[in-house]
């Protein structure tokens, strides 16, 4: 019988297989690519190997606001290619997304691709200004990409507190609720010691976000949420 042991030693081989991929695919795009491998196994420290400099990734980083959602999905997790987000700085992004498996199908890490592509977008945009043309399509969403985890929980707490009222206190029950729901669809919660995180910033105890999270885990959400992996 395989034991784990085995399967960390096949997913270790597929991920030093992978690195020369990395530093090929970013060659032949250019300087506007960007080629990422994550470990899931260590979210903390995802990535393993970097080419470009798109997000301002680094070797040791953590795992982004995507990856954290498509590691939240677990062995459930396809690939999510070619959609479009914008980082914290301006800068527009074509990514792709594509998840790794080991030999039982288990999702362990990924190989992403992300492409700047903000000088192409500001040509169409120009272009499509002289011709007369109309708006474009709606404002990508930002994403929260980080060289530490902690940042990137940060990022996604303050996205999914934008509309809302200003404190925790201001928030109602259903409010509360489904800001931990939403928090626990994005992998939050699945990063080590990020419950401890979200409560100091909401100014809450541990023994509260816990019973939170369970309470918004155990009730259906009757709207339901937005977004991509």
């Amino acid at each position: 019988m395989v034991d784990e042991h085995d399967h960390d030693a096949e997913r270790d081989a597929i991920l030093a297989a992978l690195a020369p991929v990395v530093d090929g695919i970013a060659a032949t795009f250019g300087p506007m690519c960007e080629v990422v491998l994550h470990d899931y196994r260590q979210p903390e420290k995802s990535v393993v190997a970097v080419a470009g400099e798109v997000t301002g990734r680094a070797v040791g980083g953590a795992m982004s606001e995507i990856g954290m959602k498509v590691r939240a999905r677990g062995d459930e997790a396809t690939d999510d290619l070619n959609y479009v987000t914008r980082t914290a700085t301006g800068k527009l992004v074509k990514s792709s997304t594509m998840v790794l498996r080991d030999s039982t199908g288990a999702v362990f890490g990924a190989l992403c691709v992300n492409v700047d592509i903000s000088a192409v977008h500001e040509a169409h945009a120009l272009l499509g200004a002289l011709a007369g043309l109309g708006a474009g399509a709606a404002e990508p969403p930002v994403t929260a990409f980080g060289n530490d985890i902690e940042s990137v929980v940060d990022a996604i707490l303050d996205a999914h507190r934008l509309g809302q009222k200003s404190s925790w206190a201001a928030l109602g029950r259903a409010e509360r609720l489904d800001l931990f729901r939403r928090l626990d669809e994005h992998g939050v919660f699945a990063v080590r010691r990020a419950i401890e995180q979200v409560a100091a910033r909401l100014g809450i105890s541990r023994a509260s976000a816990y019973s939170y999270l369970a309470q918004a885990r155990a009730t259906t959400d009757p709207t339901p949420a937005g977004g991509h992996a």
